[in-house]
């Protein structure tokens, strides 16, 4: 279970939390340009946009959770157990595994708007990895400063749904998770009046009392709502750390504590990294579970023109300041 948001001040900002039991040994992942890239369907692509993200990188390839590239187009993969659902490769149309859909779109699209018109000819393939990993059950969030989408390809085919609100997490289908907004209109950071009865004396016993009915259990429809609200209301300084600031606070909202969601006898759901990436700079920063204080990677700083890639194990240990 995981959840992605964007943000916008002076700069744009694209990031998640990636929830699960275990990892499966993360790093932060700079493609350079030229990093040769072998599509199992669409050839190799020799020279492409830069990237940095999330990867498990496996004999070289990095197979991205979550990637921003150079232009400011921001791509994550979300679990969608039980909805997703990809298709033989198709004659006549771009190919393209599930596995390698997020360099496929980072590699050469600069806007969403690039990246739908790509979606138009593009068959999504159940191809695995390998046999080690099969294919994960995902939908997508694509983002840049000016629009996103979410892509979910399921049995009736492949659906491209505007994201108003910028945020997206697992289940149900996003059109689905949309409608249950209609749930909290009422909402409001403002402190709410009494509309109860005429002639019955209500009190405002507690600040933040317009907010009184938003959800704040762990479930995906419940983040969802959480972080909508939370990322809508948001008001932050336009500065760098400001900004960066605010991004982990919207994602905090939802983090999850070791022990409030057993997936299996002893094995429990954690907020494993948390990332915030300013797509107009390429900053990647993120969090661990072990360590609330801030990293970063700056793509800028590695060899973009190069052909390797640039990985950076995250700090998972908890960073403590002493003052005295």
């Amino acid at each position: 279970m995981c959840t992605a948001a964007t943000y916008k001040t002076k700069d744009f900002y694209f990031g998640r939390t990636l929830d699960y039991e275990f990892s499966y040994g993360d790093q932060i992942t700079v493609m350079p340009r030229n990093y040769p890239v072998d599509f199992r369907y669409m050839g190799k692509m020799e020279h492409h946009y830069a990237m940095i993200g999330m990867a498990h990188v496996y004999e070289d390839y990095p197979l991205y959770y979550d990637a921003v590239n150079e232009k400011g187009l921001g791509m994550a993969g979300l679990n969608f157990v039980g909805n997703a659902h990809y298709f033989s490769p198709e004659e006549g149309k771009e190919n393209v595994a599930q596995f390698e859909f997020i360099p496929w779109i980072l590699s050469q699209c600069a806007t969403v708007d690039e990246a739908r018109a790509k979606l138009t000819g593009m068959n999504l393939t159940d191809t695995p990895f390998n046999e080690k990993f099969p294919c994960a059950s995902l939908h997508w969030i694509i983002s840049d400063r000016e629009a996103s989408i979410v892509v979910e390809s399921m049995k009736d085919g492949m659906h491209i749904h505007e994201n108003p609100v910028g945020v997206l997490t697992n289940n149900p289908p996003f059109d689905i998770q949309m409608f249950l907004l209609n749930n909290y209109m009422n909402l409001s950071p403002k402190q709410p009046e009494n509309r109860f009865a005429e002639g019955v004396d209500l009190v405002q016993y507690s600040r933040g009392m317009g907010a009184m009915g938003l959800p704040g259990d762990l479930s995906s429809a419940s983040r969802f709502a959480k972080v909508a609200y939370t990322k809508v209301n948001s008001k932050s300084g336009e500065d760098e750390i400001s900004s960066v600031s605010q991004f982990f606070h919207i994602l905090g909202s939802v983090d999850q504590q070791r022990g409030c969601c057993e997936v299996a006898d002893g094995k429990y759901e954690i907020t494993l990294y948390t990332s915030c990436c300013n797509a107009d700079k390429g900053i990647y920063y993120y969090t661990t579970y072990d360590n609330h204080q801030i990293s970063a990677v700056d793509m800028h700083r590695t060899d973009l023109d190069g052909k390797d890639l640039c990985c950076f194990t995250p700090i998972t240990e908890e960073q403590v300041r002493f003052q005295n």
